[in-house]
């Protein structure tokens, strides 16, 4: 488990998050803040949620009701039970303060690992291509995917595509990595290669959102553990309490159905 590091301001504050579909109300009042090098866990059934959540923290969804900030960047404000999100240069600040490593990958299928990786902080952050081939060329070592450099996603298996689709995220220097079930599409041995990755970041201090279906890595991994159903947040706490010592009656009724 990674050790948190000493309280400052938080890296990502939601609070009375409102999101609804037509009439199919997903989020209900959610609030959730994540303080720096903290690694929280979400779980809960499907429809529960838990994706809508991560895509809102994301701004691939706006919030309907409710606010959002990015440390001392206020994203959105809740002006009287209607969100208004800011615009131009100071969203463009907000999206860099986080990465995304979806489920499927979304790697760009005709481009190499490293154009992939590289691709975004020269094109978006403007930065030298030079000083962001050197990082990206660590990051590639990092994720064990040395002698892959050259090679197209189809090329790849699906554990050596999601550890690319998680060097591109880091590659933004993101202060804060969201994962939407990264292990999702992958069999158990993929899987475990994934999960060796996410546990050597978190005991690197990164800080980290994971909606996960892995009980046994939510344990282990996650300081915070918080279980979604309804649209609420059912539970929270630390991840032995709620996944092994559950306290409310819809966590017990879940964790049991996962173990039958």
């Amino acid at each position: 488990m990674s050790t948190i590091k000493q309280q400052s301001s938080p890296v990502v504050a939601l609070a009375g998050a409102r999101k609804a579909f037509g009439d199919n109300e997903v989020l209900r009042g959610v609030s959730l803040s994540v303080d720096p090098g903290e690694v929280v866990a979400v779980i809960g059934p499907s429809g529960g949620g838990k994706s809508t959540l991560l895509r809102c923290l994301t701004l691939l969804e706006t919030l309907d009701a409710g606010s959002l900030s990015y440390g001392e960047l206020s994203v959105a404000r809740d002006e009287g039970g209607k969100t208004r999100y800011v615009k131009g240069p100071e969203l463009k600040r907000a999206r860099e303060h986080f990465g995304l490593v979806f489920q499927n990958y979304n790697l760009f299928p005709h481009m190499t690992v490293m154009q992939n990786i590289t691709d975004a902080p020269v094109r978006v952050q403007k930065r030298q291509r030079a000083e962001v081939e050197l990082e990206a060329q660590a990051l590639v070592a990092k994720m064990g995917l040395e002698g892959c450099e050259n090679k197209v996603p189809c090329q790849l298996s699906g554990g050596q595509q999601q550890r690319v689709s998680i060097a591109r995220a880091l590659a933004m220097n993101p202060e804060v990595l969201y994962f939407d079930e990264p292990t999702s599409a992958l069999d158990p041995e993929l899987t475990a290669e994934v999960l060796r990755v996410i546990k050597a970041l978190a005991a690197e201090n990164m800080t980290m959102v994971i909606v996960t279906h892995e009980m046994g890595f939510a344990r282990e991994v996650a300081d915070r553990v918080l279980f979604m159903d309804g649209g609420v947040i059912v539970e929270e706490g630390p991840a032995e309490q709620v996944i092994d010592h559950p306290r409310e009656a819809r966590t017990r009724a879940f964790l049991s159905h996962l173990s039958e």
